[in-house]
């Protein structure tokens, strides 16, 4: 499985390798530059990088971090807002990274992602391969760059969509097999030498910032970069400045300055400019708070329900399971017993609506047998942590090699809205028929969430089932209006939610009865670790 990095503070989709030198322009340059030894070491594999804060909370096998993600998409299920775009350019090694992370620190707004261009280098040919072992190749020319991919990518990751990123490889100037997934963003910050080259990435860009350094500083902190993180010679790193990074400044950057919003002298160390930009941005992100969760029980009253609900049908075994899980009196031991029982039942009444085909077999005694067999690329099931987690037993039990992806969706208590705290999903699910597992569904507000996920991989509408225990007519409203095609399945249907959310007559707090552990006092159908 691919697992995207995520943080509370921030969300590092950058492999950015520029060196961020704190230098002053009274320092020494002799002091400044590394000691240069007559045989060099090996040249170091260096990549651009990924770099994440500290989580709250690491596991052995999660990690569960402080500040969730809220929504970012309406009543409609589509995206409300996009994500707000800050671009950095200047000369190499100007202290641009720096610049974002201090912008990053100050903003102290979750999931942030940084974005570098040194990502976005072209593989070179092996011609191109020979000129750059001989420092003969422009780097810092516009054609280097993949403004194709580059331009795709932030557009795609500016719509709140999941994106791959390739990983370049500044040893071997190629693209490392396996890209790194970059998912869920607020805020981007874009930062590279040619951030302002392209008039079609400029339209992406909501602030322009240029970050103006001393000429003789950058080229210290290139020095510095090059030799001790790059392992190259200091004979090449000056030839390349001279014949290569010095004219593109002067014929592509610079000129570009002129196109910034604002322009920051001295880099990181100017704290007054830094401060500017997030008081800016701050403004930008401001809106009324939208209470997601009463908009949702205020919508759809009164409406039939919608024809891509199935019920299981209430035999008597069903309505006896659910008459001893209902039942407040019933031990933990029976609640998880026949919970597990109802759980089998859904997930075979679930897979009946997968698609399939004709397909003729020979029996034991040479005799045609015509049946069915599954038509699609494969199953795999998602589940809304932590109730929907005690779905995977069930669904593993029916469905042989299924991939299982988790999401983790929390309620905030003070706003009482979700929020999206942990992800990880299996490699590409496009083609995939994705099962949506989760206990309780009330309003709907963490099913949408999770299925908006899903869509923003790519998963596609038709191919999703949301698979439910207990459901409100409320929570199926919400996401069958939100996503009209998606299949809604559950073994039962209660009419109410009350004022607090809680499903009417209900079933409980269903991860508190089935792990054991103590509700509070307010608890709700849509418990802290899952908000249904």
């Amino acid at each position: 499985m691919n697992t995207p990095a995520y943080s509370g503070a921030m969300i590092t989709g950058c492999w950015a390798l520029t060196s961020d030198g704190s230098g002053s322009s009274e320092e020494s340059l002799d002091r400044l530059l590394p000691p240069v030894n007559t045989t060099l070491s090996p040249r170091k594999r260096t990549t651009s990088q990924c770099k994440s804060e500290p989580p709250l909370l690491r596991t052995s096998k999660r990690t569960i971090y402080t500040a969730g993600r809220p929504p970012w998409y309406n009543e409609q299920g589509t995206q409300s807002k996009e994500a707000f775009v800050i671009g950095l350019c200047g000369g190499s090694a100007c202290g641009k990274t720096t610049v974002a992370r201090k912008i990053i620190e100050a903003l102290d707004v979750p999931w942030v992602v940084l974005l570098s261009m040194d990502s976005f280098y072209k593989v070179l040919s092996p011609e191109e391969q020979q000129l750059a072992a001989r420092n003969d190749y422009n780097f810092d020319h516009v054609d280097a760059f993949d403004f194709v991919l580059l331009v795709h990518t932030l557009r795609k990751l500016k719509q709140g969509k999941s994106v791959k990123i390739p990983v370049y490889d500044f040893t071997t100037h190629g693209r490392q097999k396996e890209w790194k997934i970059v998912y869920g963003a607020s805020v981007i910050i874009f930062e590279g030498i040619m951030s302002f080259a392209d008039k079609e990435l400029l339209k992406l860009l909501d602030m322009k910032i240029f970050v103006d350094t001393d000429s003789d500083i950058r080229l210290v902190r290139r020095l510095r970069r090059d030799i001790t993180e790059r392992g190259r010679e200091i004979e090449g790193v000056i030839k390349q400045y001279n014949k290569f990074v010095k004219p593109a400044f002067e014929q592509y950057i610079e000129p570009t300055m002129r196109l910034a919003d604002i322009v920051v002298p001295r880099g990181g160390a100017n704290m007054v400019a830094i401060d500017l930009i997030v008081q800016h941005v701050h403004s930008q992100l401001e809106e009324v708070r939208c209470c997601f969760r009463a908009a949702l029980a205020s919508a759809h009253q009164f409406q039939p329900l919608p024809e891509t609900l199935s019920v299981l049908k209430s035999t008597p075994q069903v309505r006896g399971m659910h008459t001893i899980i209902r039942n407040k009196e019933t031990s933990r031991d029976e609640f998880i017993f026949y919970s597990k029982r109802l759980m089998r039942l859904l997930i075979e009444h679930a897979l009946s609506f997968l698609p399939s085909q004709s397909f003729t077999v020979q029996t034991p005694q040479d005799q045609d047998y015509d049946g069915r067999t599954f038509h699609g690329k494969r199953i795999t099931g998602v589940s809304i942590l932590r109730a929907g987690e005690t779905m995977e037993p069930a669904l593993r039990a029916v469905c042989k090699d299924v991939r299982i992806g988790k999401i983790l969706i929390q309620t905030n208590q003070d706003t009482g809205e979700p929020e999206l705290h942990y992800l990880r999903l299996p490699k590409d699910i496009t083609e995939d028929h994705v099962i949506l597992m989760d206990c309780t569904v009330s309003t709907g507000a963490a099913a949408m969430m999770a299925v908006r996920v899903l869509l923003d991989h790519d998963a596609q509408e038709e191919k999703i089932f949301l698979v439910s225990l207990l459901m409100a007519e409320m929570g199926v409203h919400s996401v069958a209006y939100a996503f009209p095609q998606v299949k809604i399945i559950t073994t039962a249907v209660d009419k109410k939610v009350n004022d607090l959310f809680h499903i009417i007559p209900g079933i409980g707090n269903f991860g508190d009865r089935y792990f054991g552990t103590d509700a509070p006092p307010d608890w709700s159908d849509e418990e802290p670790e899952e908000a249904s």
